[in-house]
């Protein structure tokens, strides 16, 4: 599979997910965090479920924590700064429940 086939698959895998679970599409999702802070509402890989306040804004991230380099993120995960941890988290884009 090419490159841009891999992107369409996961575009398309995205916008089912989103429509049946009422959430941004991952994109929008990520594009959303680049500008505010959200409250995301998934399940931990321990069946947990995690309510946590994050963003990827470096408006709100302390200059001491913005990232070094330019390494993606896992293909599943979305890397965010937890305001409440002051710390950098990561969930799967497939176990979210709720955006707020």
């Amino acid at each position: 599979m090419t490159n841009t086939e891999t992107t369409m698959t996961e575009s398309l895998v995205s916008e089912k997910i989103a429509k049946m679970k009422n959430i941004p599409t991952k994109q929008d999702l990520i594009s959303r965090l680049q500008k505010e802070t959200l409250t995301v509402t998934f399940l931990k890989l321990d069946g947990d479920r995690r309510v946590m306040t994050c963003t990827k804004s470096f408006d709100v991230i302390p200059a001491e924590h913005h990232p070094k380099t330019d390494k993606p993120a896992k293909e599943d995960t979305i890397t965010v700064w937890d305001t409440n941890a002051n710390a950098w988290r990561s969930f799967r884009y497939d176990r979210i429940e709720a955006v707020e």
